[in-house]
């Protein structure tokens, strides 16, 4: 018999051991397993079809042939539920990926002398290959008449069909499981970036923030809810120069890899700054000098306060780049707006930057925050009335209301103020930094 690819050693078709379709065979699941109602019903239907006692679905693999559905037989396991594949003709369709039909097994000089014919009493054999999406045949569906006869051209049809049918239910098998496979492959992979993600976010922002002498410091990052990209709010509290201090606070647009570059591009060249211009005007101009220099490929925000212990509490000077304003808590419980208007960074040559001076007293806290701060967006699917956004007024009133708090409760009361507008549902990353004068005891 002529096979497509030729036979092997033993005369079986070499393409039973063709990588390629004992791949598709393997992904079909069906090797070794037990009968099922969907393939019986097809069987026992091919039967009525065709009037034989005998059909079978089976799958074949490069040495074994794994029976599916054999109505007739009662199923133990699956190690008696096979045999060798020369042992029976069902490898004909696999090898030809066609169907194969005789009508006389033992004087059809194909099958005559074939070791199959007396152990399943075929008298006459027809077959149709169960093919895969992408053309590999990997098993046979067939009815057995214990005697010689024609068959009828409505009879093949018909099987044919059932083949198909049979085909298609493995097919769909297999996409469900490429589909479960590849759906597990993108979790474990959204896990991963994930977790890098975790890791880089947390990277750019300080572990713990250093200890300024003399005062009471406290920060947080907030994260947008369900949201597992890099994104771009940061701050950073450090040593400038001697006994001054800067705290600075910054939200690059956009989130990923490239906000993440900007915003390392941002704490380094604050830091390395700080110390030789004590103006923060002067360093947030550096940094925007620097962005364009670099061509970063995202705009920020920042504000930026440099101050230093006095007697009496602390003097300092702040700077918006197109930032939200500054708060200050005065210690009777009063919140003031801190800071002037300027240009954001990133985009335009030159910037318009100004120092604003402030003193503390003991008490009073500085608040820097990002806009996730003040323009926190209800929750989308919360049922009822929708709320209006947490603006810069309830920010406000948050903070007055967490009058006589340290700057670790006076973050928490803010954050939770926050939670309980937007039902724990965050719009967008919100970073918060507080610096306050404890009272002298």
């Amino acid at each position: 018999m002529e096979y497509p690819d030729g036979t092997r050693g033993d005369g079986l078709p070499a393409v039973l051991a063709d990588p390629g379709r004992l791949a598709a065979l393997a992904a079909s699941g069906q090797v070794g397993s037990g009968p099922e109602p969907v393939f019986d019903d097809l069987t026992r239907l091919a039967m009525t079809v065709s009037g034989c006692k005998i059909s079978a679905v089976t799958f074949v693999g490069e040495s074994r042939t794994f029976w599916k559905s054999v109505p007739f037989l009662p199923y133990t396991d699956a190690e008696s539920w096979q045999n060798a594949v020369g042992d029976s003709f069902c490898y004909f369709p696999v090898g030809l990926n066609a169907p194969f039909v005789v009508e006389d097994a033992e004087k059809d000089p194909r099958t005559a002398g074939h070791p199959a014919i007396g152990p399943w009493g075929v008298g006459a054999w027809a077959g149709f290959p169960i093919v895969t999406t992408d053309g590999h045949a990997i098993g046979s569906m067939c009815v057995i008449d214990d005697s010689p006869r024609a068959w009828t051209a409505q009879e093949l049809e018909t099987l044919g069909i059932l083949a198909r049918a049979v085909s298609s239910e493995v097919n769909l098998r297999i996409s469900l499981s490429t589909a479960r496979i590849a759906l597990q492959s993108a979790e474990n992979a959204l896990e991963t970036s994930s977790a890098l993600a975790r890791s880089l976010q947390e990277s750019l922002l300080p572990p713990v923030l250093r200890p300024v002498p003399g005062l009471d410091t406290a920060a947080r990052y907030l994260p947008a809810t369900g949201d597992a990209t890099v994104v771009g709010d940061f701050y950073d509290l450090f040593q400038a120069r001697g006994a001054w201090w800067t705290a600075v606070m910054g939200d690059v647009c956009g989130k990923g890899t490239e906000a993440a570059k900007v915003t390392a591009l941002a704490r380094y060249t604050l830091r390395a700054d700080a110390g030789e211009h004590l103006s923060p005007a002067a360093v947030l101009d550096r940094l925007n000098t620097a962005m364009l220099a670099q061509r970063a490929p995202r705009f920020l925000t920042a504000v930026q306060a440099t101050f230093r212990a006095t007697s009496g509490g602390v003097a300092g000077r702040v700077c918006l780049a197109g930032h939200p304003p500054a708060l200050i808590r005065r210690a009777d419980g009063r919140v003031q707006r801190l800071g002037t208007t300027g240009t954001l960074l990133g985009v335009l040559e030159t910037v318009r930057l100004t120092d604003v001076r402030f003193r503390l007293a003991p008490g009073d806290l500085l608040l820097l925050y990002t806009d996730g701060a003040c323009e926190a967006r209800p929750d989308p699917r919360a049922a009822g009335p929708r709320r209006r956004m947490f603006d810069e007024v309830d920010l406000a009133r948050a903070l007055a209301a967490g009058r006589g708090l340290d700057a670790a409760a006076t973050i928490d009361h803010v954050a939770a103020a926050l939670s309980a507008h937007h039902g724990g549902w965050a719009s967008d990353d919100t970073a918060l930094l507080a610096v306050r004068v404890p009272h002298r005891p």
